[in-house]
């Protein structure tokens, strides 16, 4: 998202909420969708315990909530926060529980709420705020570095065979930008770039970031290969670079207003270079930077602690998640040297451990998309295992994390050519990326994601990693399941075989995050790959968030392969501040060794001008087809098209209708059993430079209900299939397997 964006969203939604002042019964619950969600509730058994709480606002922003949690049988347990949330410093009993809140001076209570603690809760304790500092107090500096990162010439064999190769490969990166990278100066980049996005204002942005990214890195390993060498080379260096990002201005073009993501890269690099330093760095340049980082941390600590609540009370902030970690980890790093890290820390760590997404569930997954997801995924390792060590508070550990890491498996498996779903779907994943983040898991799947992954972790986040890492203790590996649903972010995912890299992959999405953000209007659409190859894609490609491509195309239904109507009209992505209720779900979903079903709703999503819209997907293993069934109803008559959209030119037969697919080896063919439509051919925006896109649709004559059957039939083996009909349904038989379908 554009800076700026997000504070002035938060503003309208204030006076929107302002509006209506006097409280509901259930005030507890919003009815805006962007404010957070009142958890846990529904009777759900929870993935981790002590459970995080979570409640909207009072309108009357009490100082203060008292928060009441009675297990089934006991005697009720109140607390006071001074926030809408609340993060238990010790695990609950297993049991049956039910919670409410109320402002602390009135006894205004919420609905009651239900959650089940049991034996596959797992423990997750995050001590109180005063244990958690002295804790860090007591390790000096640094800190965030364990205790297996020592000096070179005291590795053992064992670690040189394992982190030798990582070390040459570290120190010959950062000899390399001595010369490569230059000295960066405020007068470099001159345009403004907080107001309304513009092209050029995103390429300054980008030389931003990369600037910044070279020069942070520069000082982060510079610093940690003193440690490990003690190479003068490396400490003169981390302290020229360091010099050089103290000298920019945190109020000009590298400021959070300006540039909110390279911004906190900044007072990050400075901090792990005190803190990695230690006594080596001279009194005056420590001071020099730390005046600094408090300056720039003050600005990001007020953007964070505002009257409306902030991201308490809107969690939807793609680069505020991130960088509300950030502040957790400078602020980790700073006490004792900056007197307002203890106010930094109290605001943001427990918050940050509490909520450290807001894009899915406590299953894992990440409704913005798989490129993002492993963004974050990054930014994991270069916050979360420096805080570990320094807080002994390990986020990997979190229950979330796990899932994180398992939707990944699910969604990008090994040999994996592209993301999945939303902004920069098209890019090819990092592998390395990720199997940096599955090796700080101690867990079979990790074991068998990690093996399989090529390539290597980046070395300045292993070489910081504790020795050996996590996945090492692990001696036997497991495969994860073919068929998967994550039902906070709809998302299915269908293999063949998850463990063979010649497999069939199929992504399904009807989601209840809708379009928002990063995400597209493209609920009940499906993907399709066979051994590394793109077959039925999403069409388009990321320029930049909110160009002229982004809005008109990429982010469009009709660039995905899923239902639109008369001439590509789809799910509606006007007015932001409503996309998320314009949204879908997986109604049902079921796995067998033989056969993945699965059945999205994406009505909401069409703002009202459909009425129903249904795909059901079947996807019949040993046959390695699917069968895809839409049912559309609308109040008034439409002409109901069926997209389809391919990385290479398809291939039309006029007299069955059937469109072949066909990227080098691999195929599809899209077999119609409805035969009351046409094939007709779509035009859409230029491809990126030096690929291939082409795009069609199968359409309806118009009317107020229309249905597509189709057949997507893998490797265009042309079974037979055969529609019969009976008093109860009807059945479709694909060559030796047949599937029931409603009337």
């Amino acid at each position: 998202m554009k800076l700026g964006t997000v504070p002035l969203l938060r503003t309208l939604l204030l006076l929107a909420c302002a509006v209506s002042a006097p409280s509901r019964a259930d005030w507890a619950a919003s009815t805006t969708a962007y404010v957070v969600r009142a958890q846990p509730t529904n009777s759900q058994i929870q993935a981790q315990n002590p459970p995080g709480f979570t409640w909207a606002m009072h309108s009357t922003k009490p100082a203060n909530y008292v928060i009441e949690i009675t297990q089934a049988g006991m005697a009720p347990q109140t607390y006071t926060v001074g926030r809408n949330w609340y993060l238990p410093s010790a695990t609950l009993a297993v049991g049956s529980y039910s919670w409410r809140v109320r402002p602390a001076l009135t006894q205004e209570w919420s609905t009651p709420r239900t959650f089940v603690i049991d034996a596959t809760s797992k423990p997750f304790v995050v001590p109180d705020n005063a244990a958690l500092k002295a804790r860090i107090l007591a390790k000096g500096h640094p800190r965030a570095l364990p205790p297996s990162v020592m000096p070179r010439n005291s590795w053992s064999a064992a670690m040189v065979a394992d982190r030798g190769t990582g070390l040459t490969d570290l120190m010959g990166g950062v000899q390399r930008r001595m010369t490569a990278v230059p000295v960066y100066k405020d007068s470099d980049w001159p345009l403004i770039t907080s107001g309304a996005a513009t092209a050029a204002g995103n390429v300054q942005v980008s030389n931003i970031r990369w600037a910044m990214m070279d020069v942070t890195r520069q000082v982060e390993a510079s610093s940690l290969l003193w440690r490990i060498t003690g190479d003068r080379v490396y400490l003169n260096e981390a302290i020229k670079r360091g010099n050089e990002l103290a000298a920019l201005s945190p109020y000009g073009p590298t400021s959070y207003e300006n540039d909110d993501q390279e911004a906190r890269l900044i007072p990050l690099a400075l901090m792990k270079c005190i803190d990695f330093l230690g006594n080596d760095l001279p009194v005056a340049t420590k001071t020099a930077w730390l005046k600094v980082v408090e300056q720039r941390m003050d600005v990001m600590y007020k953007a964070f602690n505002t009257p409306d609540g902030g991201l308490d009370q809107f969690p939807f902030d793609s680069h505020g998640a991130v960088a509300q970690g950030y502040l957790a980890l400078i602020s980790t790093l700073a006490l004792g040297d900056i007197p307002a890290a203890s106010t930094w820390f109290d605001f943001t760590f427990r918050a940050y451990i509490n909520s450290i997404s807001p894009w899915s569930g406590p299953e894992g997954g990440f409704a913005n998309g798989t490129s993002y997801a492993q963004h974050t995924a990054l930014a994991s390792l270069t916050l979360w295992q420096p805080l570990a060590v320094a807080t002994g508070v390990n986020l990997f550990d979190k229950p979330w994390s796990a899932g994180f890491l398992q939707s990944f498996m699910h969604f990008q498996p090994p040999g994996s050519v592209n993301h999945t779903f939303g902004d920069e779907q098209e890019t090819a994943p990092v592998a390395t990326e990720l199997k940096g983040y599955a090796s700080r898991f101690a867990t079979p799947e990790a074991a068998w994601y990690v093996k399989n992954l090529v390539g290597d972790e980046d070395p300045l986040t292993v070489l910081q990693a504790p020795y050996p890492l996590p996945v090492a203790s692990v001696s036997k590996t497991a495969v994860p399941s073919n068929g998967a649903l994550y039902p906070s972010i709809g998302w299915v995912a269908m293999h063949s075989d998850i463990s063979d890299r010649a497999r069939t992959s199929a992504y399904f999405k009807s989601s209840p995050y809708g379009s928002y953000n990063h995400s597209h209007g493209d609920q009940n659409s499906l993907v399709i790959s066979s051994g590394g190859r793109r077959l039925l894609i999403e069409s388009g490609w990321y320029d930049w968030y909110g160009s002229p491509l982004w809005n008109d195309w990429y982010r469009q239904t009709k660039a995905h392969n899923a239902i639109t109507f008369d001439g590509g009209k789809g799910q509606a992505l006007d007015s932001y501040n409503v996309q998320l209720t314009r949204n879908g779900k997986i109604t049902s979903f079921a796995s067998t060794p033989g056969l993945d079903y699965a059945e999205g709703d994406a009505t909401a999503a069409y703002d009202g001008a459909l009425t129903t819209a249904r795909r059901q997907i079947w996807y019949l293993r040993a046959q390695d087809a699917f069968v895809v069934l839409d049912k559309l109803e609308a109040p008034l008559p439409h002409v109901f098209e069926w997209n389809m959209h391919a990385p290479a030119v398809m291939a039309v037969d006029a007299a069955t209708k059937v469109v072949k697919i066909t990227n080098v080896d691999r195929s599809l063919c899209i077999r119609p059993v409805t035969t009351d439509i046409t094939y007709a051919p779509r035009v859409g925006a230029p491809p990126k430079p030096g690929t291939v896109e082409d795009h069609g649709a199968y359409v309806r004559a118009s009317a107020k209900t229309g249905e597509f059957l189709i057949v997507l039939d893998v490797g265009c083996k042309n079974p037979k299939l055969t529609l019969t009909v009976n008093p109860t349904g009807r059945v479709l038989t694909v060559g030796a397997m047949s599937v029931t379908l409603p009337k």
